[in-house]
């Protein structure tokens, strides 16, 4: 399965600059999934009506809790 965009290159260009900075943890912990493809994640959700649980891991946008959770 291919991951497919919901948002194009330049729209994200103009949301970036309005997400906070997140600065990693001192205590270390497992990366943080890239801004994009959370919310790309969250949009797929919303675009196709399943739940956050269904979020299918191959596309790359990570689970569907992460996603929920970067709501």
């Amino acid at each position: 399965m291919s991951r497919k965009k919901e948002i194009n290159s330049a729209l994200w260009k103009r949301l970036q600059p309005l997400l906070p900075v997140v600065k990693p943890s001192p205590q270390g912990g497992r990366p943080r999934l890239d801004d994009e493809l959370a919310l790309n994640g969250i949009l797929f959700v919303l675009r196709t009506g399943i739940a956050w649980e269904d979020l299918p891991q191959e596309l790359g946008f990570g689970s569907g809790m992460t996603c929920w959770r970067r709501l």
